[in-house]
């Protein structure tokens, strides 16, 4: 019950309409994926701004140049969402384009900045709501940055279209309120901007004088790179392409140019705006704190609730960017986890059929970070916005690789390559810059962080290579079985006549075999079953459950395909048995939870047929481990206790590897 209360009703998916429900159209695509992006313009610009010092003018060289970036990235990206239309983040770009190797290392960076993303958003939004507070309110800012981080995980777990559709006023509030002020700050100035263009010549001139031309260049260039965090979330669209509507390839193009827009006004306005007012840094307040309050300051009562709902909106906004890491990340991990980097327990899906490792791996990383940082703003910008750019490097030179392999094919491949090269050449500088400027202020942590999930990753695809390799030794058994013919219902015998097919004995012992499909493993259980009961039993039933994780789950196609792949797997153990003289029957169903799935057949079975006796191969290691403990997940222990608990008998039958 209380289950049911937290993360909702199970969800039923044999709906036809399930996949239309669950899906977003860009509207909350945009809000869901590009909140991250927005809410960015918070720090983003004003990064930039103050690492100009007392060179503020030249912030409009930066802004140009966010606007130029946030449109050549976003262009890349619509290449990438029309070539992996149904899915294609930084880790399968960089898989599929460059080397399995490099995606991995792409979807390792990509990672750490999905959980940097919910840390940060978190800890900045409740910095906001805190600076309304009296000082001696302070000490619970962590303890609510915590209990923020809970409950995002929680709607989550209740699924995509429940996390998103409670940030439409939020986001549409701080949407309008923030364009509204930089309209309004361009259009009160209007007189000035010839004032303004000249004094940026003048102090063009002047920066020049003092620290030459490349001193200037590295001045502005450093300011563009320390505002990286602008651009982080344009990756989440084409990440999370299974999450939106039919036809997604537009849906999806249609959500980067909202992104792209929007981003675009905010940051390079709300640069615009602090120049105009002659923003500095006040302890404190942010710079949006300090030009808003410059702008409403003769408004007399509306402009001080236009003020106080700008600002809360920027706080609640900051906490709802999180919503982009709980997205990203699990589908990250389950892309990764299928092709097994890591433990392909991430891949698996909940009844309200998100995938419910991930976020929890997520919510619980973000807690722990959240702790040991102690929630710190500061400390948490330093270690930000540089695994991204690993992600955006590799993206890019995928697609520069990919359109100069195609060029024979493509008549326009010399724009699209020019649109990813720009993009590999922005995405690399920027990389680059943030390396060097952070290394030594914490940004070591970082590399240090995603070097070590990099080595976590190779051990895993190793073991699981090594453990495949063993395990496929057992699949020559199914050369033996698929030697026997597969009957009818019925056979001619050796003088011609018609014999009639098995038929079920109600009287006699059943063998129940759980199966995982038609491979050696559960040949090896059924050869071992015969071998130590002999010819005990005259029936025999397989149960095959078809588990529908992140690869399956993306329409009603791979639903009908993944059914059928399991009443064909069925078919061929019912046919080998028949080809025996025994009678065989197959049972099946489709879900998210292997172990329920499984224990309700068997139930079913039990009770129409009393003489059952339920058996599973159990892989057998011969050195127990961490890793042999973490990626088999011992599904046939967990079904034993469940069917023990109903006093259904169960045994397991041992399948070594070693």
């Amino acid at each position: 019950m209380l289950r049911t209360i937290l993360f909702g009703k199970a969800r039923d998916v044999h709906d036809p309409q399930l996949f239309h429900r669950l899906s977003l159209i860009a509207f909350f695509a945009w809000i869901g994926l590009g909140v991250d992006g927005l809410s960015s313009s918070n720090y983003g610009p004003e990064e930039s701004f103050l690492a100009l010092g007392h060179f503020t003018h030249l912030g409009i060289f930066v802004a140009l140049g966010m606007v130029i970036t946030i449109f050549v990235i976003t262009a890349s990206y619509s290449q990438i969402v029309e070539l992996f239309p149904t899915g294609g983040g930084g880790y399968l770009v960089a898989s599929k384009l460059l080397s399995p190797t490099l995606g991995m290392v792409s979807g390792s960076a990509l990672l750490i900045d999905y959980l940097l993303t919910i840390t940060l958003s978190i800890a900045s939004g409740a910095d906001a709501l805190f600076s309304f507070v009296p000082l001696s309110f302070g000490a619970y800012k962590l303890l609510f940055a915590v209990l923020v981080l809970l409950f995002l995980t929680m709607m989550n777990m209740r699924g995509v279209k429940e996390s998103v559709v409670p940030l439409v006023p939020v986001f549409l509030i701080f949407l309008i309120t923030h364009a509204l002020a930089i309209l309004y700050s361009i259009g009160a100035n209007l007189t000035t901007v010839g004032e303004v263009a000249r004094a940026t010549t003048s102090e063009l001139g002047k920066t020049t004088s003092q620290l030459g031309i490349f001193g200037t260049l590295v001045l502005i260039m450093r300011s563009y790179s320390m505002g990286a965090g602008t651009y982080t979330g344009i990756e989440a669209v084409s990440n999370g392409m299974p999450l939106l509507r039919d036809p997604k390839v537009q849906t999806a193009k249609r959500t980067l140019r909202y992104m792209a827009i929007s981003l675009a006004f905010t940051a390079c306005g709300l640069m615009v705006a602090y120049l105009l007012y002659g923003v500095v840094s006040e302890p404190g307040r942010t710079l949006n704190a300090v030009v808003f309050t410059r702008l409403t300051a003769h408004w007399g009562a509306p402009g001080y609730v236009f003020l106080l709902v700008a600002l809360i909106s920027e706080a609640v906004l900051l906490f709802t960017a999180a919503q982009t890491g709980f997205l990203g990340g699990p589908r990250v991990l389950a892309n990764m986890s299928l092709d097994r980097w890591l433990p392909s327990q991430f891949s698996l899906l909940s009844e309200r059929l998100v995938t419910k490792n991930g976020l929890f791996l997520m919510g619980s990383a973000a807690v722990i970070l959240m702790m040991v940082s102690g929630g710190s703003v500061g400390f948490l910008v330093t270690l930000y916005a540089i695994n991204v750019f690993i992600t955006f490097t590799l993206s890019q030179a995928g697609m520069v690789r990919h359109w100069w392999q195609v060029r024979r094919h493509s008549p326009t491949w010399w724009r699209k390559i020019l649109v990813s090269g720009v993009g590999f050449l922005l995405s690399a500088f920027i990389l680059v810059s943030q390396v060097v400027l952070k290394f030594s202020e914490g940004g070591w942590i970082t590399i240090l962080i995603t070097g070590t999930l990099v080595v976590f990753a190779f051990v895993v695809k190793r073991f699981y290579t090594r453990t495949g390799k063993r395990l496929a030794r057992l699949d020559s058994l199914m050369t033996v079985a698929t030697q026997f013919p597969q009957p009818s219902d019925a056979e001619r015998s050796t003088d011609g006549r018609r014999k009639p097919a098995p038929r079920l004995q109600p009287r006699a012992k059943t063998a129940v075999i759980l199966v995982s499909g038609f491979n050696g493993t559960g040949l090896h259980t059924l050869f071992n079953v015969r071998r130590v009961f002999g010819d005990a039993f005259r029936n025999w039933f397989f149960i095959e459950a078809g588990i529908i994780d992140a690869d399956r789950f993306k329409g009603p196609e791979t639903l009908q395909s993944l059914t059928e792949h399991v009443e064909e797997d069925l078919a061929r153990y019912v046919g080998f048995m028949r080809s025996q003289g025994l009678y065989a029957r197959g049972f099946s169903a489709i879900g998210t939870d292997v172990v329920e799935e499984i224990s309700g057949l068997a139930r079913g079975i039990f009770e129409k047929n009393p003489n059952s006796i339920f058996f599973g191969g159990q892989i057998v290691f011969q050195l127990e481990s961490f890793l042999t403990r973490l990626l088999y997940n011992h599904t046939t222990f967990a079904v034993q206790r469940r069917l023990h608990q109903d006093e259904i008998p169960f045994f397991i039958m041992p399948v070594r590897v070693d």
